[in-house]
Formats: structure tokens, sequence, C-alpha cells
């Protein structure tokens, strides 16, 4: 059963293998179907390469880690979580970054645990589990 989100960052962490205990989760997490990216992680990836066109090992590992692991395409709840929350952060001015409050609200709509290492931009976001793989 599909319990996790891994944020960017996260996956950025796994791709790089600063962390093998990381790793070793991730395994963990796909072995037992727990876990998976949202789209907009996807897209995030993928322009990083973009813009790397010259990084030929980073992409070849970019594209294994996104083989193997489960992309959830962006639903209709997560828009209708994201208008909010990004319609709160505008009228009070704590403002968190476009795409983060996107992966954020596909999270809430799945009711998935994000993993992040970026704590201090989604511990801001309302009603959001999250848990930092990293510690």
């Amino acid at each position: 059963m599909l319990c996790y989100l891994l944020d960017t960052d996260i996956c950025s962490y796994a791709i790089k293998r600063k962390q093998p205990e990381l790793l070793e989760k991730i395994r963990h997490g796909l072995i037992k179907e727990e876990i998976a990216i949202s789209a907009i992680t996807r897209g995030e990836m993928l322009y990083g390469l973009e813009i790397l066109p010259e990084a030929i090992s980073l992409r070849r590992a970019v594209f294994a880690f996104l083989d193997c692991i489960p992309c959830l395409e962006w639903p209709v709840t997560a828009a209708d979580h994201y208008a909010r929350l990004r319609g709160a952060q505008k009228l009070t001015g704590n403002l968190v970054g476009q795409l983060d409050t996107m992966i954020a609200s596909h999270a809430l709509a799945e009711e998935l645990i994000l993993i992040t290492n970026n704590e201090r931009d989604y511990v801001r976001i309302p009603g959001l589990k999250i848990e930092n793989w990293l510690l």
C-alpha cells in the first residue's frame, strides 16, 4: 500500500548516492510498494537534465532512478489543495516555492507522508505529514 511520496531533494540525494541508509529505505519501500514520486518531481528532475546537457553520467543515473520508481499523475484533487494552499500563502505573505507547494498538495490529496530534507519549507504547510530519511 502506498504510504510515501518522495520529494525532489530526497531523490537527488538517492541518485547521487550520498546516503547508503537512504538507498536502503528506498529499496525497502519499492519492494513493499510503499513509495512513489509526483509527476511534479519527475518534471523537476528532467528539467535539471535539460539545463545540464553535458552531465552524461547524471543523465544515466536519473533515468535509471525514474525507471524503477512509480510516478503518480497530478490529480484534480491536488489542484484543489494547491489553490487553497497557494491562496493562503499569498494572503499571509508566507510563501513556499510554487513547485514545493504543488508536491505538498499532491501528498495531501493522496494522503501520503512526504519524504523530504526540506523541512524548513514543508513544516509551514498545514496538515502535511513529513519525514526526513536523511536523519
